[in-house]
């Protein structure tokens, strides 16, 4: 497996909507997706996606923020094969089961040796 980058990255947070206005106003970010009180998609400049999530959509995602407010996603060529990869190593621990959107985006959750959550990322649009 070889990480081309950091694709996306989720926090969860109580201030939804400040860190919302931050990240437009102060940031220029740009809303790329879903966009409601609870959870907001922002997407930067090169496609890489910044996800707020409050309270409920916390609960939709159990265990996702459970050690860390900040979760990472690697940005990978081949998900399936880094999936792979990660089930044959002892040290890591796959969460779930792989997860999509109908545009091809696709995200596999596993837990590291330092107990936190982060995912492999698969996106169709990522620069070659």
């Amino acid at each position: 497996m070889k990480v081309k980058g950091i694709r996306w990255l989720g926090v969860s947070t109580d201030r939804v909507a400040l860190m919302r206005s931050f990240a437009i106003d102060v940031l220029g970010l740009e809303v790329g997706g879903e966009d409601t009180e609870d959870f907001v998609v922002l997407v930067t400049a090169d496609g890489s996606r910044f996800e707020l999530f409050g309270r409920s959509s916390r609960a939709a995602s159990p265990g996702l923020f459970e050690a860390s407010p900040v979760v990472a996603g690697f940005l990978v060529d081949d998900l399936e094969a880094a999936r792979d990869e990660l089930a044959r190593t002892p040290s890591a621990e796959l969460l779930g089961e792989v997860q999509s959107l109908p545009d091809g985006y696709a995200w596999q959750h596993f837990r590291a040796p330092d107990g936190h959550v982060y995912e492999l990322t698969f996106d169709p649009n990522a620069p070659g």
